[in-house]
């Protein structure tokens, strides 16, 4: 977006000027340097919030989100990447002309890690890629070499778990986003989320039951990753899941997710047979 030259030519003359400016007035160079540095800040934090490519010239939205109806806004060709947002846009202007969508059902806190991604490709805590271990890990676990940053990068740590007011249970943030984004058709952003969640750790059995139960009663039967990420995670963590009550509880319950459990569980089970029978010399 901000081109610079690195000719040599320009090189020489920019350091022959600054010299002279030098010689001549010292305090106007000071004032140069000053002025110098806060554009360049400016420049590196428009490039940081701007697309690529996105001259963003289009209308502002505002949004009313939640029940509090707190207001967002955002440039409608950012928005428009949504298929959601695209039909709303174009249904308000075509009814009434009116640049304001109204979602009383959705959690601010989600909806602004939605338009965050819209506008950047990702939503805090990024995902960054740590070349000492050759990994993918979430922005606050990479740590700065300079003990002033308290050995955080970002703007502080964030919960896995957020407080979700429509189920009044606190659930696992990237699963409240993954659903927001099937509800949105952002594939990218449900891609984002589900790898995300597969880099925390530390959660209690309560929190994935109740955030798989979201999960089942949030995405179509038809969701192939979400729902068998929490039945792969229950299978394999299946002796923690044993001895705990919650499970017992959610299972007399019932419901679809358990049964899906069940069969996956067999098909695992199967798999195990199948390869073990494998291994196995045959007899006459």
């Amino acid at each position: 977006m901000f081109k610079r030259s690195f000719r040599s030519g320009d090189r020489v003359d920019k350091s022959a000027r600054l010299k002279k400016s030098s010689n001549n007035n010292s305090n106007n160079n000071n004032n140069n340097h000053n002025h110098n540095t806060k554009l360049a800040k400016l420049q590196r934090s428009i490039e940081d919030i701007l697309p690529a490519k996105r001259t963003l010239n289009s209308p502002i939205v505002t949004l009313t989100v939640g029940r509090e109806a707190r207001l967002f806004a955002a440039h409608e060709e950012v928005l428009c990447q949504s298929p959601f947002f695209e039909r709303a846009c174009r249904d308000q202007y075509l009814e009434a002309q009116s640049k304001r969508i109204s979602l009383p059902d959705e959690e601010p806190e989600i909806f602004s890690a939605v338009l965050e991604y819209l506008y950047k490709g990702d939503y805090y805590p990024r995902l960054v890629h740590n070349k000492h271990r050759n990994s993918w890990e979430l922005e606050d676990a990479v740590r700065s070499p300079d003990p002033s940053e308290n050995n955080r990068a970002g703007r502080g740590a964030v919960e896995a778990t957020m407080l979700v007011p429509s189920v009044g249970q606190y659930l696992l943030r990237d699963t409240v986003v993954y659903c927001a984004a099937d509800r949105y058709g952002l594939e990218e952003l449900k891609r984002l989320a589900l790898r995300k969640q597969g880099l925390q750790s530390g959660i209690d059995v309560g929190t994935i039951l109740r955030s798989a139960q979201y999960a089942y009663d949030n995405t179509p039967d038809t969701d192939s990753r979400l729902r068998a990420h929490y039945l792969a995670l229950i299978i394999r963590c299946r002796k923690t899941f044993k001895r705990s009550g919650t499970m017992q509880t959610e299972m007399e319950r019932g419901g679809k997710l358990f049964f899906d459990l069940f069969v996956a569980m067999c098909n695992h089970l199967d798999d195990v047979v199948d390869m073990t029978n494998a291994r196995t010399p045959k007899t006459i």
